[in-house]
């Protein structure tokens, strides 16, 4: 396999079912020897990119679909046309579906592949740093229902990810933005201090970390409950937002109220949980709840957090032996700390600010 110069390799280590994911200039342009190593005879792309370049030609006769990018299109619905359209190609298990967008694309066309044929194999070219970072790796995929996010979905590994930082030369600043929320978060889960690192050694280190917890518990049995770390607030966010904030932004506002809580709750010292806000801060993401959201609503959209037992709301909080599952936590210490929290009022919580936007394109080229 001839490799691109200046890439990361990582391999998400599951056996017969484990994958390369490939990431830096150019790393697109090994889809089709991907595809010939799976031995499709003809592939899908769903690609959510109007430009054809985006995907490369794969070696073999190739259906292309228009994706939905966007949480508006994380949808059952969607799933089902893709599929019809999987089915008017004729296509077969021994073929293979391409992903090419954002994190709800691979999370959807993930979603088809599972369920199409009973499993179909899917590559993964994702063109924003969340999906680059987190979302196409690891093989949960997930459609929403109006009662929460992801709650429709099914573990799907993929063949391939590649990661091609030439994607992200075109992101708006709010995607980076979008993304920069699970690199700080990663800070409190074992990726280390991120802050500073050309773009792609950012993702390598950020997809190594995940690879290594997915390789222990792909299902998540136990483990992989960390990778969550931020998310049970950041995603009730996005619900009483009508998705407004998006994933990454709920995620760093997650992040710091883990912090808060973990805080309140005695399991870290003020220094600590302080340090959750310089981390989130430092990327010029979100830090405080924005000025309208009802924090009985929030209470609630977390009450419906897949991680929640029937007794109580459940968090990923930091302690002195690593990031852990608390489950039960107590409502009134919940609502408490989001009181405590700050509101954004009038500042500008989706800006990057102006050191960060202008190195972006220099990162890209590392």
């Amino acid at each position: 396999m001839t490799e691109p110069p200046m890439t990361h390799r990582v391999w998400v280590d599951l056996g017969e079912r484990g994958y390369p994911v490939e990431i830096g200039p150019g790393v697109r342009r090994l889809l089709p020897d991907v595809v010939g190593r799976i031995g499709a005879a003809r592939v899908a792309v769903v690609s959510a990119r109007p430009d054809l370049d985006a995907v490369p030609d794969p070696g073999v006769p190739a259906l292309r679909i228009t994706a939905r990018d966007g949480e508006h299109g994380k949808t059952l619905a969607n799933v089902q046309e893709l599929c019809e359209g999987f089915a008017s190609f004729g296509l077969t298990r021994s073929d293979a579906v391409v992903s090419c967008g954002g994190g709800t694309t691979t999370d959807v066309v993930g979603l088809a592949a599972a369920l199409y044929h009973r499993g179909i194999a899917v590559i993964h070219l994702p063109t924003s740093l969340l999906a680059q970072v987190d979302a196409s790796v690891g093989g949960k995929t997930a459609v929403n229902l109006p009662a929460g996010k992801n709650l429709v979905g099914a573990y799907w590994q993929p063949s391939a990810v590649l990661c091609d930082t030439d994607h992200l030369r075109t992101l708006p600043a709010r995607e980076w933005t979008n993304g920069y929320g699970e690199i700080a978060r990663a800070h409190f889960i074992g990726a280390g201090d991120l802050r500073g690192l050309p773009v792609a050694e950012q993702i390598a280190r950020s997809v190594a970390l995940k690879a290594s917890i997915v390789a222990r518990d792909e299902r998540d049995g136990g483990l992989r409950h960390i990778l969550n770390y931020g998310h049970t607030l950041g995603h009730a966010l996005e619900i009483v937002t009508g998705f407004e904030m998006r994933h990454g932004e709920g995620v760093a506002v997650g992040t710091v109220f883990a912090g808060r809580l973990a805080a309140a709750l005695g399991l870290i010292d003020e220094a600590r949980a302080a340090e959750h806000l310089d981390v989130v801060a430092h990327y010029g993401l979100p830090t405080a709840l924005p000025a309208d959201v009802d924090i009985a609503d929030l209470v609630a959209a977390m009450r419906r957090d897949k991680k929640s037992t029937n007794t109580g709301l459940t968090f990923v909080l930091d302690s002195p032996e690593g990031p852990q599952l608390v489950p039960d936590v107590p409502p009134d210490v919940v609502v408490s700390t989001l009181e405590a929290m700050d509101r954004d009022g009038d500042r500008d919580r989706h800006g990057v600010r102006d050191r960060d936007r202008d190195g972006e394109s220099e990162r890209c080229t590392a």
